[in-house]
């Protein structure tokens, strides 16, 4: 049995069904679209079965894009969850035959308050089409099931229309990156949009020591630093240099080095640092790579503020 030749029939009969529905979409999507955006209350989803997982998706879909929704089952709703929806919501209800029983017999309930209420379902004259104020068709020649029993095709047409709304309200919403970012602040655009440089920079036991210090006294306060650098200050407190531990090893290969020396000797000149402490941490993280260098100094009038590092930035999930 050609396992690869069953996964590309699945493939090719599923994107039938969306190249399908893409002919028969018309003016019921700009109703659904504008019926979602002029809600003043949450966009309500419910299914069962399938459909209900699909409906889960699509209301975390559309909650994390701009449109406040979730899911309610409509089992849940006849015993009490049924409160949750304001005269002030909406309804998205997905049955694909258009009759399952959980769910017809909330649609009385919804109506009598008014509630808007765009119907999925495969037949327009079915008891869901009937109630629907839209109706956006989810009927399917056929499903990948060779049982034709297990929703597959129909579900992902589900779901590809679901997101399809999802897009189409946020363009209607102007919806950016930035506002994607406000409802995702954990994930790694939230961080690389929101967390600064304050956020994650160091300014207590800083490895600071004086343009005097003997090399071998610099290199204790490095390893007790543990951040692989020494910054050199003058007598007045402000930053004159910073000692790697690149410009310790490139030291080593110098003829007449010299633990005695004054650190200084061997360190950078006029590092690189930055005045900003409100600077985005991506940002920052773009001036260590381009310096390439491993710490960053936040310094105003080369008074140290703080120290970035990039190991700090990696352990945040900056990039």
């Amino acid at each position: 049995m050609d396992f690869s030749q069953i996964a590309k029939e699945v493939l090719e009969i599923e994107s039938q069904a969306l190249q399908a529905s893409k002919k028969r979409i018309g003016k019921n999507i700009n109703e659904a679209v504008e019926l979602i955006y002029n809600l003043k209350g949450k966009l309500i989803v419910t299914g069962v079965g399938k459909s209900g997982l699909v409906g889960s998706k699509m209301a975390a879909t559309f909650a994390s894009t701009g449109t406040p929704s979730f899911f309610i089952h409509p089992t849940e709703a006849l015993h009490g969850d049924l409160g949750m929806i304001g005269k002030e919501d909406g309804v998205l209800a997905i049955s694909y035959s258009g009759e399952s029983e959980e769910l017809i017999k909330i649609l009385p309930h919804i109506k009598r308050f008014n509630i808007p209420l765009i119907g999925m379902s495969s037949d327009p004259e079915s008891t869901l089409g009937r109630y629907s104020d839209v109706f956006i068709s989810i009927a399917v020649e056929r499903e990948a099931c060779p049982l034709q029993a297990a929703p597959t095709a129909s579900t992902t047409l589900t779901m590809a229309l679901g997101d399809a709304l999802a897009v189409c309200l946020m363009k209607k919403r102007d919806f950016k990156v930035s506002d994607f970012a406000s409802f995702h602040p954990g994930g790694s655009l939230g961080k690389r949009l929101f967390v600064k440089v304050k956020d994650l920079m160091r300014t207590k036991n800083l490895p600071i020591i004086d343009e005097e210090t003997k090399l071998k006294d610099a290199i204790v306060t490095m390893s007790e630093g543990k951040l692989g650098n020494v910054l050199i200050t003058d007598k007045k407190g402000k930053l004159k240099a910073v000692l790697s531990d690149g410009d310790l090893r490139r030291a080593l290969m110098q003829e007449g080095f010299d633990l005695e020396r004054a650190a200084i000797a061997y360190a950078t000149l006029q590092p690189k640092t930055i005045e900003d402490e409100s600077m985005l941490a991506s940002e920052a993280l773009k001036v260590i790579e381009n310096y390439k260098i491993q710490m960053l100094v936040i310094a105003k009038n080369n008074q140290i503020k703080g120290v970035l590092h990039i190991h700090d930035l990696v352990e945040a999930g900056i990039k």
